[in-house]
């Protein structure tokens, strides 16, 4: 009895190995799918035919077993409470609802007003003037907005800390202020839908733009399924169905700021030039709907295929170890296994163990509660080394571990004692600190700090003219302060991973 009972244990445990086995498998092997995030900014409250226009897609697109993410302009979700739309927001609310400004073209818009500012003031100041439209979307629609996209080209990196205070957690638009690669990224701790490689559409002109389209999609289909998957970000206007010039050009074009009063209606559309508009969108989404691995997704889908895997994850000494090893004097964001990590989140990471051992207690793993930001002011300027004594280094490392704590940032200067230094070249050797520390060995007698450059801002755009493109800005309008402010935020820029595993 004792050997079958030990021959049946046997077979039991390989039976359930198998079973686990083949879930692992299955798991693994889960196919690719590409993920189309479909979304409208719903933004004209001047032309009446656009609240039918926003009716008519959303009723398609439910008709459809499809949700789409509608970005609201806070003027519009007031414009259709006051004509009574219901059956308009009614519609709608199947949908995801995200938000796209308070009154998106009247002047001054964001990119303008925060041009000037910093980042703590900036935050405060997009709060101050976005915030009521927010809160209006929320009350008619009855959900919080889970997104934010600027208005046309009118792009300000301090929407991001905004962002954060009203719980959003994803920035979803089309430009090129940030871009990493092309593909979905964090910034300021935000998931970052921005400049992808597949901003993908029908245009609305006639027969050859849905042919067009429909061959972009199949190229980028067979690229995203190669590579196991990925998104594809496809935006529309639902003003754009029923008028020959967006609604803003009309009225704010190259700075204009005209009273009420005088604000123009654009020209319509003939009814069958806006069925044939129609007629295009709705084929296209049909075709690719037509593929068993389109998954059609929101905002809020996104963000948890894209989920920040640093989030409550406890970093080992062999975690803390790995990644001070992957330190350079270029700074930059890192990948390690299936997470993330940004240079701000680095920096917090390895100062919170050194701070630690240097005060005594050897942590069995360090945590994240959030994404530090970026310095707020200009960064000191060091191009010679710098060396101080290990007291000093250990002193300062418990200094910045409170600043982390109250500041949520990375300091503009790391000040040892009198000698301020930049972040960067501490960060390059708090590192190698660190790996002196896990390997057992004391605190150094002196500490000798490299130039070091923060690499990753170059993925954060130079003020250019072409940033700056869209008709409603003033002619001439640059905004050089504000995009040295974005690339001092680029500490918080990091690849954003896309969970391949069936949910």
């Amino acid at each position: 009895m004792r050997s079958i009972r030990g021959t049946s244990s046997r077979l039991v445990a390989a039976a359930l190995w198998l079973l686990l086995a083949g879930a692992q498998a299955t798991r693994a092997e889960t196919p690719a799918k590409v993920y189309v995030v479909l979304w409208f900014d719903t933004e004209d409250y001047i032309l009446p035919a656009s609240d039918d226009a926003a009716l008519h897609v959303a009723e398609f697109l439910t008709h459809e077993g499809i949700r789409a993410t509608f970005k609201v302009v806070g003027e519009k979700a007031r414009t259709l409470e006051r004509r009574g739309r219901q059956d308009v927001i009614a519609a709608l609310k199947k949908h995801e609802i995200g938000y796209h400004a308070n009154f998106h073209s009247v002047q001054p818009t964001p990119a303008m007003y925060l041009s000037n500012l910093g980042w703590d003031e900036g935050v405060a100041e997009f709060d101050r003037r976005e915030r009521p439209g927010f809160e209006d979307v929320k009350r008619i629609f009855g959900v919080a907005p889970s997104c934010y996209g600027q208005p046309g080209s009118s792009w300000g990196p301090q929407s991001y800390g905004a962002m954060r205070k009203w719980g959003m957690q994803v920035y979803l638009d089309a430009g090129s202020h940030v871009r990493l690669k092309d593909e979905p990224c964090y910034y300021c701790g935000v998931l970052n839908l921005y400049k992808l490689a597949y901003q993908l559409r029908a245009n609305l002109g006639g027969a050859k733009d849905l042919e067009e389209a429909e061959q972009k999609f199949l190229g980028a289909r067979q690229h995203l399924l190669a590579e196991g998957g990925g998104l594809v970000s496809t935006i529309y206007h639902p003003c754009e169905f029923v008028h020959k010039q967006f609604w803003d050009g009309v009225n704010f074009k190259n700075g204009a700021n005209p009273s009420r009063e005088r604000w123009q209606v654009p020209p319509a559309k003939t009814p069958e030039e806006s069925k044939a508009a129609y007629d295009i969108f709705e084929s296209y989404v049909r075709f690719m709907k037509r593929f068993p691995e389109v998954e059609f997704i929101t905002a809020t889908q996104a963000a948890r295929l894209y989920q920040d895997r640093v989030r409550g994850r406890k970093f080992t000494p062999d975690d803390i170890k790995r990644i001070a090893t992957a330190v350079t004097t270029d700074v930059t964001f890192q990948k390690q296994d299936n997470y993330a990590l940004a240079a701000s989140e680095v920096f917090a990471l390895l100062n919170g163990y050194v701070a630690q051992r240097v005060a005594g207690s050897i942590p069995e793993s360090v945590s994240l509660d959030s994404t530090p930001y970026g310095p707020s002011e200009r960064v000191t300027a060091t191009s010679e080394p710098v060396t101080t004594d290990g007291s000093q280094f250990s002193r300062t490392a418990i200094d910045v571990a409170d600043f982390l704590h109250k500041q949520g940032r990375i300091p503009a200067s790391v000040w040892l004692g009198s000698q301020p230094v930049p972040p960067e070249m501490y960060l390059n050797a708090l590192a190698k600190v660190a790996l002196d520390l896990l390997d057992g060995k004391s605190m150094p007698e002196t500490v000798t700090l490299q130039p070091a450059k923060l690499a990753v801002a170059a993925h954060v755009a130079e003020d250019n003219p072409r940033l700056w493109g869209w008709v409603i800005f003033p002619r001439g309008f640059r905004a050089p302060g504000m995009m040295e402010l974005a690339k001092r935020q680029a500490w918080t820029l990091k690849p954003a991973i896309l969970d391949r595993s069936e949910k």
